[in-house]
């Protein structure tokens, strides 16, 4: 049983100056909710109820989103605008969160690695909130619910992937890969952001991982690339070589909230086909 999920959030989120400043980038709101809470969401409806945030200088509001607050609670009980903090309330009674420091930014990689107390020796999802993903529909599970469903049938690594356009593959880690099925894949090669020319394929990783626990100690022997970062696929990639990874396909929708124009899109797709006023239930 995968019980533990690891959300990286120590980054700048430079791309949403000057509003990430001293906002990190992960609490900046799809409509009323913040983006890591979707995340999270996900994660426990997957059955992840032990997060571990890996996080950095400026993040104490994470911290604090994913606690009581009392005084708040207090001012808004007995009215309907209590209705508003369910969702958060029952991340709060139904996952364990805890948090490390990651004290210099030093590639994906590198924050996987400074989870790995917290982790232990055992298989592992990951999430990057700035993915923001759905299944299919209400009814149809999420995108690491599907996963975790494939590592218990494979109990290997797993990544998840899309097609892009081939003119946005330098933007991702892209796999080659095996057809094992309709949208799973055996991993025999991964690039991390090549060029057009370069890329095996326009079958790109997203933000959304299932890792061995042996991940730690390939981890350990990646060398540092480019701007002294470890890089997850150079390590992910050793694993492939000396085993099995798998890339799947998810079923869903995924939005690059990383980016501005992303951002908007989420909102936009969040307020049309998702939210709810609870005082109008």
């Amino acid at each position: 049983m995968i019980r533990k999920c690891l959300f990286p959030v120590a980054g700048y989120g430079t791309r949403f100056l000057p509003a990430t400043k001293s906002m990190p980038k992960e609490m900046l709101p799809i409509v009323n909710k913040p983006l890591v809470q979707y995340g999270v969401e996900e994660a426990e409806a997957a059955g992840l109820n032990n997060v571990t945030f890996v996080t950095g200088r400026g993040k104490r509001a994470i911290a604090d989103h994913f606690d009581i607050s009392y005084e708040l609670e207090h001012q808004i009980s007995g009215t309907s605008k209590e209705k508003y903090l369910d969702g958060i309330r029952h991340l709060i009674d139904n996952v364990n969160f805890s948090f490390i420091r990651q004290n210099n930014m030093l590639g994906l990689g590198h924050a996987i690695l400074t989870g790995e107390s917290l982790i232990g020796d055992e298989a592992f999802g990951v999430v990057l909130a700035d993915d923001l993903c759905f299944g299919e529909s209400d009814e149809e599970d999420g995108v690491m619910a599907q996963m975790v469903k494939l590592y218990n049938q494979f109990r290997c690594t797993i990544v998840a992937i899309e097609e892009v356009p081939e003119d946005e593959v330098h933007k991702y880690g892209i796999i080659k890969g095996e057809s094992m099925m309709d949208g799973l894949y055996r991993v025999t090669d991964m690039v991390e952001k090549p060029s057009k020319e370069e890329a095996p394929s326009n079958l790109a990783i997203i933000g959304r991982y299932i890792l061995t626990p042996d991940i730690f100690d390939k981890i350990r022997n990646t060398p540092a690339g480019r701007n002294g970062e470890v890089q997850i696929t150079d390590a992910i990639l050793q694993q492939a070589k000396e085993g099995c990874v798998l890339a799947y396909k998810f079923k869903g929708k995924r939005f690059d909230c990383g980016s501005v124009d992303g951002f908007v899109e989420a909102t936009n797709y969040c307020y049309q086909n998702i939210y709810k006023d609870p005082t109008e239930a």
